[in-house]
């Protein structure tokens, strides 16, 4: 493992430009490295879900980046839906990685930054040598997948076609808590995060940029990549999957292996759809294993019988202590 300072392990901010725009940055390891792992978030997220991951990646020799996506942060903030292209989101990526100088490409991403990865993958917009997605389907897999049960889950898509409406409805909570409320660890997201979440929300002009990416791609970006069709992805794939996921069934993963060349899969039980932040120790691990050829380790939930006397008799002990 690669030997770093501390001030190596510290996650910086720094603006990059690329694709025509600037997209702020948190950085971390060794800028030098000709080896990068980028990081992708999803929504209604920010950069700093990769605070877990970022500096174990710097461990592992990697120049670790994890940008806020072009509408997020203090990214620039295009205007129109058309900005919110899955094609131009990819490009995104591609000139962030040419912009890194590196000779090697991990894409590790979440959520809406793992619908660009999977469809960068499969356009071979730039070599990769791993991938690794963390609870978003692959595109080809999810549409043979599609049920009520799944349907369900998936109103608020639906909810965002809307104009305006979804920007006032979501405005109007000034505490972005989301994401902690949907969680199963809300002790693993501090108030300070929280605040930068909040923060990402009340932008201007911030909410209907992160709807946006949603309103092009299931009204036309969607249907354009079905349209070219999905080859095999020969990318050595893991995925990282949260199975309490309120968004997004299990099911929705059954059958990659028909899409992906060389995949393997690890599903976290009891784990939110935010499972990096949720997991952060299970899958850095599972990263860990996978970006250095080891055998990738599961998650198991282990199931226990405890005695009713012995539970009593710990909390009357507790009440007494308290008293």
């Amino acid at each position: 493992m690669t030997r770093l300072k501390k001030k190596d392990l510290e996650i910086k901010t720094e603006f990059v430009e690329a694709n025509g725009l600037n997209f702020e940055v948190q950085i971390c390891g060794n800028q030098d490295s000709k080896k990068l792992a980028i990081c992708l978030h999803g929504f209604p997220e920010h950069a700093i879900s990769w605070r877990y991951q970022l500096p174990v990646l710097a461990k592992l020799g990697y120049k670790a980046w994890a940008p806020n996506m072009r509408g997020y942060g203090r990214s620039s903030t295009p205007p129109s839906r058309e900005d919110y292209a899955i094609e131009k989101l990819m490009e995104d990526v591609g000139q962030l990685i040419d912009a890194a100088g590196v000779e090697e490409t991990v894409l590790i991403a979440h959520d809406w930054g793992a619908v660009v990865a999977w469809l960068f993958a499969i356009r071979q917009v730039r070599p990769l040598s791993k991938l690794i997605i963390c609870n978003v389907p692959h595109p080809g897999a999810v549409s043979q997948q599609i049920s009520w049960a799944q349907l369900r889950k998936s109103w608020y898509i639906f909810f965002f076609q809307l104009p305006k409406i979804p920007e006032w409805l979501l405005g109007s909570r000034r505490n972005h808590g989301m994401i902690k409320e949907t969680s199963t660890f809300p002790e693993n997201y501090s108030d300070e995060v929280m605040e930068i979440y909040s923060q990402n929300l009340r932008r201007p002009g911030g909410l209907k940029a992160m709807i946006d990416y949603y309103r092009d791609y299931f009204r036309s970006g969607m249907k354009r990549q079905r349209d070219i069709g999905f080859p095999i992805i020969e990318v050595p794939t893991l995925i990282c999957w949260g199975e309490d996921d309120m968004a997004l069934t299990k099911a929705t993963t059954y059958g990659t292996e028909h899409w992906v060349r060389n995949l393997t899969i690890r599903y976290l039980p009891r784990i939110s759809h935010w499972v990096q932040q949720d997991a952060p120790d299970e899958v850095n691990a599972m990263i860990t294993s996978f970006l250095s050829g080891s055998s990738v380790p599961q998650m198991i939930w282990e199931s226990r019988l405890v005695s009713i006397e012995a539970d009593t008799k710990t909390n009357n002990e507790g009440k007494g202590d308290s008293e």
